[in-house]
C-alpha cells in the first residue's frame, strides 16, 4: 500500500512539473509584440526601402485577414489611436482595410464632442432648480397652451423664482414638445382640449331601410362631455330642416360658443341665420380627423346599433335611435373620458354605489344591457 501511495505521489508530481516547463516555454519562444511607441522608435532607424517592403507585406497579410474575419474585435484604445494616425498621413482614405471611412469620421465626431463637453464643463457647481418650481413650471405650461417661455418665467418671478428662459424651456419641453419654426403654437388637437366645453360638433349619419331607401340621422355632439345633445331623422334633409334642428338643440339661447361642421350644402343660407352668434369652425375638405369626436361617435353608432339590425322604415329607425342614443348619455362608458359616462362625467367616484344586487337592463332587444346596482 505504502508503495502504490509514493507512486501516486510521484506521477502527480511529475504531471505538475512538465506542465509549468511547458507552459514556460511557450512564453519564452512566443514571437514578440511590440508597442506602437517601441516599434516607432525602432522604425526610426530603419531604411525607406524596408519599411516600404514591409508595410506591402503587412498589407497583404490584413487583406487575407479581411477576407476571413467579417468583424474586427476592437479594444476602447484603438479608435482614438486610429484617428490620431489618420490626421497625420494625406492617403489614410486608401490605408484604412479593417473599417469603413465613415466610421473613422464617426469616431472623430465623437471625440471631438468629447473634448469641448469637457472643456465647457462649468466651473462651479450651479445651484439646483427647487423641486416646487419645476412642479409650477410644467403645470403652467399644461394648464396654460398659450403661454411662452418668457410668460411663464415672468410669472414664476411674481413668485420669487428667478430663472433664465433657457432653464424654463427645458422643463416645458418634458410635458409641451416644441412645434417646429414656422408653425403656430397651439395645434388643432390643443385647441379642441382647451375649449372642449364650449364647443358641439355635428354631422350626418347616412342609412338605408330595408327597401332601399335613404335616411338620415342628425346629431349633435358636446365635444367636451361626448353627449348627444340633439338628434333627428329624416329622408330629406334640406337648409330649413337643419336650421330647425339646431333651433330646438338651443332653447332658452343656451348656445355653445363655437359649432364644429362640415362643409356640407346643407348648412345654408338659413342654417347660418339661426346660427348667428356661433362660431362656426369649419373641417378642412377631406380631413375626418378634424372632427374626430362626431366621426368616432358614429361609428359606434352604426357598429353597436345599426349593423346589428334591419330597418324597416323611418319611424322605427327614430325609435331605435332614441334608445341607443339614451343608453349612449346616461349608461354607456366611454374611453375618452377615462370610463366615465357622457352625462355623470363629472361626478366623482365617491358617488358610485358599492352595495346592492346587480341586475342587468337590456337595451335594444338585448343586444346591449345596462348594469347598475339595486336594493
Amino acid at each position: 500500500m505504502r508503495l502504490q501511495c509514493l507512486r501516486s505521489v510521484i506521477r502527480q508530481w511529475l504531471l505538475v512539473v512538465i506542465t509549468t516547463l511547458d507552459r514556460q516555454l511557450k512564453k519564452r519562444f512566443r514571437p514578440t509584440q511590440p508597442t506602437l511607441v517601441l516599434g516607432t522608435l525602432a522604425d526610426v532607424a530603419r531604411k525607406r526601402s524596408e519599411l516600404i517592403a514591409e508595410n506591402a507585406f503587412l498589407r497583404q497579410q490584413l487583406l487575407i485577414l479581411h477576407r476571413q474575419t467579417k468583424r474586427p474585435v476592437l479594444t476602447p484604445l484603438d479608435p482614438g489611436v486610429l484617428v490620431m494616425l489618420a490626421s497625420q498621413l494625406r492617403t489614410w482614405r486608401e490605408a484604412l482595410l479593417i473599417v469603413k471611412p465613415e466610421t473613422l469620421l464617426h469616431w472623430h465626431r465623437q471625440g471631438f464632442r468629447l473634448f469641448w463637453r469637457h472643456k465647457s464643463r462649468a466651473k462651479t457647481a450651479q445651484p439646483r432648480v427647487p423641486e416646487e418650481a419645476i412642479g409650477l413650471i410644467q403645470a403652467m405650461a399644461r394648464d396654460n397652451r398659450l403661454w411662452g417661455t418668457k410668460r411663464i418665467r415672468d410669472e414664476l418671478g411674481k413668485l420669487g423664482y428667478r430663472l433664465s428662459k433657457r432653464t424654463v424651456a427645458k422643463y416645458i419641453r418634458q410635458v409641451r414638445p416644441m412645434p417646429p419654426q414656422g408653425q403656430p403654437s397651439q395645434k388643432w388637437g390643443s385647441f379642441l382640449k382647451n375649449h372642449a366645453h364650449d364647443i358641439w360638433a355635428c354631422d350626418f349619419l347616412q342609412t338605408y331601410d330595408l327597401w332601399f331607401r335613404t335616411l338620415f340621422v342628425f346629431f349633435i355632439i358636446e365635444v367636451g362631455s361626448r353627449r348627444v345633445v340633439h338628434w333627428a331623422v329624416t329622408s330629406h334633409p334640406t337648409d330649413a330642416w337643419v336650421a330647425q334642428q339646431l333651433r330646438e338643440a338651443t332653447p332658452f339661447d343656451m348656445r355653445p360658443r363655437c359649432l364644429l361642421r362640415d362643409n356640407d350644402r346643407k348648412y345654408g343660407a338659413e342654417f347660418a341665420r339661426v346660427a348667428s352668434g356661433i362660431e362656426m369652425l369649419r373641417t378642412p375638405i377631406r380631413a375626418p380627423k378634424a372632427n374626430a369626436v362626431c366621426e368616432r361617435f358614429l361609428e359606434s353608432v352604426r357598429r353597436e346599433c345599426l349593423d346589428q339590425m334591419l330597418v324597416l322604415n323611418e319611424r322605427q329607425l327614430q325609435r331605435v335611435v332614441k334608445e341607443y342614443v339614451v343608453y349612449f348619455n346616461t349608461a354607456r362608458p366611454h374611453q375618452g373620458l377615462s370610463g366615465h359616462i357622457p352625462i355623470a362625467s363629472r361626478r366623482s367616484e365617491g358617488e358610485a354605489v358599492s352595495d346592492g344586487q346587480v341586475v342587468a337592463f337590456p337595451v335594444l332587444g338585448g343586444l346591449h344591457h345596462n348594469y347598475r346596482r339595486v336594493s
